[in-house]
């Protein structure tokens, strides 16, 4: 116990008189670290950034190649039609496999009301071409302008 206090009282003086010689060339020094510490700092910080950058886009790439996400399991899924039954409530019919679930949607809610088997959609094959929308205002102006 007394060895270490002896240490530390004749190291005393010394680390005075460097703090004294280091207290001296002070002023002279701090300009050109001021300069230096700030580009330091500037490229200490541009060299992080990249660094979590690069560690985020490589979880990134580990998470989407382990995990086996695949997108085939969408496919199974299909969207029939659906309608509007109040300000945010709709009914939707959803095709599933050959399965079709209609269902009720509502904010934080949906629920299934009814299944079905799936049934043939008819295609509208003789339904009239849609108009040219130059034609349709041609038309609308001039009968307009015969009123």
């Amino acid at each position: 116990m007394i060895f270490p206090r002896l240490i530390l009282r004749a190291a005393a003086p010394l680390a005075m008189l460097a703090t004294a010689a280091h207290a001296a060339d002070a002023p002279a020094v701090a300009a050109t670290a001021t300069n230096t510490s700030t580009a330091g700092n500037l490229l200490q910080v541009t060299l992080g950034l990249l660094v979590v950058l690069g560690l985020m886009a490589a979880a990134a790439w580990m998470l989407r190649r382990f995990t086996g996400a695949k997108g085939s399991s969408a496919a199974n899924i299909r969207i029939i039609g659906g309608v509007s039954v109040g300000n945010r409530e709709r009914v939707v019919v959803v095709e599933i496999a050959d399965q079709w679930i209609v269902v009720g949607v509502a904010p934080g809610r949906v629920n299934a009301l009814s299944t079905m088997a799936r049934q043939e959609t008819p295609v509208m094959t003789d339904a009239p071409p849609a108009k040219n929308f130059s034609s349709w205002l041609a038309q609308t102006i001039e009968k307009r302008n015969v009123q």
